[in-house]
């Protein structure tokens, strides 16, 4: 009788497993400590919050009184009335009215409700508008005779950083740099740089608002021509991208000087093409149409930068493309003994890396409804440090599509904690470029603890 086959399994090894997940482990330690150090007291005025105060009225006071909703005159506050209205009026209690304004305005609805005979007994509203003087007790009791209840959402204590509208907001705030780093994690893992993402951005937000103004309708472009507007933006930086590939592969120009002066050629066109302006305005109502977006209350450039990742890591890591760019990276001269396309690879990794910084453009020009020829700048700082504090090596041939994106939200999660820290940019710059320095040397010992038999010369 034989012995049965023994299939040998893979040893779970702690050192490996910190050099495979110590960026995502560094992001969870972050996010722990920042929201340690933000817990306050969380005062909630979303429309949520508005039926849960309508709902405690009608527990504690019945159908009996006369509510007047009072807030400030904001799109946020209105939509937190409207649904305490909503409830309300549900539940069968009856709304006197309510006030969308100041202080002052609220006083004098409260005055002429009382003055034509109509009582008020509660006044609904939330935690920023209930510290007004002139809904305190005191000078409540000056304008009724009968005593009027003021309400609001119960607080909570919570870290500030932790909440919805935040953690949004840093995803919001950082897809245009997550989107750029995708091309760039390409570029670095063929061992080369691309230094001229945030100037290509900026093109592109100006190619798109001068296409706009003075070939696509102006301000009477349509959602098609907003559409050809975004596309002729992105096609020039992909053109700029090849031109990038070109200099690189068949003029051997190293990638630091051929990005270098293609980053000042692109930033100047901008201006160029601007006139010498600071932005050249976009009226056209449809440009906004892609930024304003949204999915289930999550802005479209976020969902946007979901799937190119998406699509980007299947690329990397199912397709001979993706093979192809690790090989190149890891030798050039065995990739090309392998048959593997070395100049069209190449060429490839920068015109997607411009298509990349296209669409931060487009996105840009969207949001702000300008093409500002400044946008952009030292964004080619903040891509790269994602990039490698993602774990791509400077060295080429190692990295991960979905490390990039650990390693964006990183910096976006650094940068939302300076910010509540009041750290002005300039300082954030030193942090970002010693962020850079830091991501190198680990790279460096990671190696070394991967293999330690090999010494770098």
């Amino acid at each position: 009788m034989t012995a049965p086959k023994i299939t040998p399994t893979k040893k779970w090894s702690l050192k490996k497993q910190i050099v495979d997940h110590g960026m995502l482990l560094v992001l969870l330690l972050l996010c722990a400590a920042i929201s340690a150090l933000t817990v306050t007291d969380i005062h909630p005025e979303d429309p949520a919050a508005g039926r849960q105060l309508a709902k405690l009225a009608l527990q504690k006071y019945g159908t009996d009184p006369n509510v007047l909703i009072v807030v400030r005159d904001t799109a946020a506050d209105r939509a937190f009335a409207q649904a305490i209205n909503d409830e309300l009026v549900t539940g069968g209690i009856n709304v006197v009215g309510i006030v969308s304004g100041t202080p002052r305005s609220a006083i004098l609805q409260l005055t002429q409700t009382l003055a034509a005979g109509e009582n008020v007994d509660v006044i609904a509203t939330h935690h920023f508008a209930s510290q007004w003087e002139v809904l305190n007790v005191s000078r409540l009791a000056q304008v009724s005779e009968k005593p009027i209840k003021v309400i609001r959402p119960p607080s909570y204590r919570w870290p500030s950083f932790l909440t919805k509208n935040n953690l949004l907001s840093i995803l919001n705030q950082n897809a245009p740099i997550a989107i750029m780093a995708i091309g760039m994690t390409l570029v670095i893992i063929t061992a080369g740089i691309d230094l001229s993402v945030g100037s290509l951005m900026a093109l592109a937000a100006v190619v798109t608002a001068v296409s706009l103004r003075d070939y696509l309708g102006g301000t009477e472009a349509n959602g098609g021509a907003v559409a050809l507007a975004f596309g002729i933006a992105m096609l020039v930086c992909a053109v700029v991208g090849a031109v990038a590939g070109l200099l690189i592969t068949v003029f051997k120009i190293p990638p630091f000087v051929a990005t270098l002066g293609l980053m000042m050629v692109a930033r100047g066109a901008c201006y160029i093409l601007a006139g010498g302006a600071d932005a050249v305005m976009i009226d056209a109502p449809a440009i906004s149409s892609l930024y304003d977006a949204s999915v289930l209350g999550v802005s479209s450039q976020i969902i946007l930068m979901v799937v190119l990742f998406i699509t980007a890591h299947v690329v990397m890591t199912h397709t001979p493309f993706g093979r192809y760019v690790y090989a190149v990276g890891g030798n050039v001269s065995a990739a090309r003994l392998s048959g593997v396309p070395v100049m069209a690879v190449l060429i490839s990794v920068y015109i997607v890396c411009g298509l990349c910084a296209g669409v931060a453009g487009v996105l840009d020009a969207s949001h702000f409804l300008t093409g500002r020829p400044k946008a952009g700048e030292f964004y080619e700082l903040q891509v790269i440090a994602a990039v490698v504090v993602g774990g791509t090596s400077l060295m080429g041939g190692e990295g991960k599509i979905f490390g990039t994106l650990i390693g964006a939200l990183i910096l976006g999660v650094i940068q939302n904690g300076l910010n509540m820290a009041g750290v002005d940019s300039y300082r954030q710059m030193v942090i970002y470029g010693a962020l850079i320095l830091v991501a190198v040397v680990v790279d460096q010992l990671k190696k070394k603890v991967i293999n330690p038999g090999i010494v770098s010369q």
